[in-house]
């Protein structure tokens, strides 16, 4: 007799399976900062990305699987700095005026992120109610979701910031371990990347006044600082390259870029008598850029920005430090704080002004399924107790060269910049 399809317990195969659907799972989630990563290249196209798995350069997140083994754990991304130069005119000599050309380079390391779940015993199967084992996986993938999000948020902010509650898988500075969650560096904006809002300009690059951060509880986020954002980046050498969503038809004629605002940001914003308008405009574009899922919910279009709500915001205290870099042409970075004046009424909300080739995110093979996600089951205590265990291995880091500007090399986050702001807030630390 025929028996019926089983896979029993331990089964090799099963595992693998559990890891590819967790995997097809979590990069396909429709989440702000998924939607921000462009599709894997196919056939031909791109035939170099391909063969590492690369997604399109042309947004901010740009993901890379290098699903090979024995090829160490770090990966590398190069730049072609910019060329400028005049042309050779009618019969002057040519030959040996040759342009050079240059190559910087930027690199991330994976590691291996775990998350066991303690599913119980014996007992606790008999009086509960509940079946422990189905709710194992999608907890165990919420919280691997989750870290994977916000420590792609900390890198594209360069700053972790110190909101803090339960619903944070990246803890705080303070926390001994926050150097291993994060993999690799967090990077401190660049001097060319960094700038803060002000009432008369709309934005101007960071700024201390005697050890404390040069802002005031007025200088919020606004309609102001979209335009200020806007002429700035229209205005210097080699600005953050723009974001192009597949399919946008007036990606060249109109380049967008994307601006990450916390929830109280957008509030402040929110307020503005046009803001029903700028979300028509979003709307609008939505059609022209294949209907983009960034489009939808809390989006606005102003100034060729796309305002989106982020997730968590990366918030700053009075009394907090804030890092920055002091220099174009170094990563030193020096410390600022949050003026006591901010009380427990105002923060510091860092927004975060996205191009294209923000930040890498690395993928490994894991030895165990062969893809970057890998499952586990396992009985203990002769079989009376159960733990389930979702694994990883994976880096992200913010993408940055030194770039020839012209009149010097700066040292440059490729993709990013952020703008921190006044916020008003609920209660002290919340």
């Amino acid at each position: 007799m025929t028996g019926k399809t089983h896979t029993p317990y331990g089964d090799p195969s099963a595992m693998v399976q559990q890891a590819v659907g967790l995997f097809a799972t979590h990069t396909q989630r429709n989440t702000t900062l998924n939607r921000l990563t462009g599709k894997m290249p196919k056939g031909t196209a791109g035939a170099t990305a391909t063969l590492r798995r690369q997604s399109t350069q042309h947004m901010p997140i740009v993901r890379c699987e290098d699903l090979g083994k024995g090829k160490g754990d770090e990966v590398t991304f190069h730049l072609l700095n910019p060329v400028g130069a005049k042309p050779i005119m009618g019969s002057e000599y040519a030959e040996g005026r040759g342009v050079g050309l240059k190559l910087s380079e930027d690199r991330l390391r994976v590691n291996q992120a775990r998350f066991p779940i303690d599913l119980g015993d014996t007992m606790t199967t008999i009086r509960s109610p509940a079946d422990f084992r189905k709710l194992g996986r999608p907890v165990a993938q919420k919280l691997a979701d989750a870290y994977c999000d916000q420590s792609l948020l900390v890198h594209m902010a360069g700053a972790r910031g110190f909101h803090d509650n339960i619903e944070w898988a990246v803890p705080t500075t303070a926390d001994a371990q926050f150097d291993s969650i994060m993999v690799n560096r967090v990077k401190a904006p660049t001097k060319n990347r960094h700038f803060i809002s002000d009432g008369t300009n709309g934005i101007t690059p960071f700024a201390v006044n005697a050890g404390e951060i040069d802002l005031t509880t007025t200088d919020m986020f606004s309609m102001d600082t979209v335009d200020g954002v806007r002429t700035y980046m229209e205005q210097i050498a080699l600005p953050p390259p723009a974001v192009i969503f597949e399919g946008d038809q007036a990606a060249e004629d109109e380049p967008l870029r994307v601006q990450l605002v916390s929830p109280a940001q957008y509030s402040q914003f929110a307020k503005d008598p046009a803001f029903r308008q700028i979300q028509a405009n979003a709307l609008a574009r939505a059609g022209l850029a294949n209907n983009h899922p960034l489009f939808r919910g809390n989006v606005g279009l102003w100034n060729n920005i796309l305002i989106v709500k982020m997730p968590k915001p990366i918030r700053f205290y009075a009394g907090d430090v804030i890092k920055y870099c002091a220099r174009f042409d170094s990563e030193q970075e020096s410390s600022v704080i949050v003026p006591e004046s901010f009380g427990n009424k105002f923060a510091i909300d860092r927004s975060i002004l996205l191009g294209g080739q923000a930040v890498a995110e690395a993928f490994a093979s894991s030895d165990k399924a062969k893809i970057p996600f890998f499952w586990s089951e396992k009985e203990l205590d002769h079989g009376d107790k159960v733990e389930l265990l979702l694994g990883m291995i994976r880096g992200v880091s913010k993408i940055r060269f030194e770039v020839e500007h012209g009149d010097g090399k700066q040292i440059t986050d490729y993709g990013v910049t952020v703008i921190d702001t006044a916020v008003p807030i609920i209660g002290a630390r919340n």
